[in-house]
């Protein structure tokens, strides 16, 4: 893995052809917007750590159906609470009107 921007653009390797050029994944960004003190603005459009937590999830599960085993199992039970987290997260600052600032 090579981190293009920190926190945001990452570029992965190919498994077999390292030679090649990776793949790039790009992270939502914001920042805070110019007219108001609380409220983020999108600078670059990306995909979020859900969308890869469920990616893997789903990639993992698929992999378990082939070839079941233990290790995989756990990591699935991992990922899955992990993005159970995030998802609270994101319902619990909806709830206190804080989602999409910096507010803690």
């Amino acid at each position: 893995m090579k981190v293009i921007k920190e926190g945001h653009s990452y570029e992965l390797e190919n498994f077999e052809n390292k030679e090649s050029k990776g793949q790039t994944i790009n992270f939502i960004q914001k920042e805070q917007s110019p007219k108001d003190t609380n409220e983020l603005v999108t600078v670059q459009d990306g995909t979020t750590n859900e969308e890869i937590l469920e990616m893997m999830i789903d990639r993992l599960k698929y992999q378990h159906k082939v070839v079941p085993s233990k290790e995989t199992a756990c990591c699935l039970t991992h990922l899955e609470e992990g993005l159970m987290w995030l998802e609270k997260r994101t319902k619990d600052r909806i709830k206190r009107k804080v989602e999409n600032t910096r507010q803690v």
